[in-house]
């Protein structure tokens, strides 16, 4: 079954509301899919969704729950992915954001003004 807590969180100019599955991860992407919900918005175990996306979860059978109850329900079912317990990738060992740089044209004029 998929939940979704009300639009309460603020980031970025925007509420977001959090989307989880109580069932498998794989429940849980295959409706953040049907719901147009970009995949960089997956954190661990749960969607952010902005507040916009709200009704239409809702209307796909997202069931409404506070946000407590969330947590609750993914710590019952094993589903819980805490922040501390994630594993830490090294910068520069293939992290999520590594990327290689190289060199690239000079950059002239820095700093001066004319």
């Amino acid at each position: 079954m998929i939940y979704v807590d009300r639009p309460a969180w603020p980031a970025q100019g925007r509420l977001w509301s959090h989307l989880i599955s109580d069932v498998s991860v794989a429940e849980l992407h295959a409706f953040a899919e049907a719901l147009g919900a970009p995949r960089r918005g997956f954190d661990r175990d749960h969607y952010d969704i902005p507040a916009e996306r709200f009704p239409m979860a809702v209307w796909l059978g997202a069931h409404v729950v506070a946000s407590r109850d969330l947590v609750r329900l993914l710590r019952a079912t094993g589903l819980r992915r805490p922040k501390h317990l994630a594993p830490r990738v090294p910068a520069g060992e293939g992290g999520q954001f590594a990327v290689q740089v190289g060199p690239g044209p000079a950059i002239t004029g820095v700093g001066q003004r004319g």
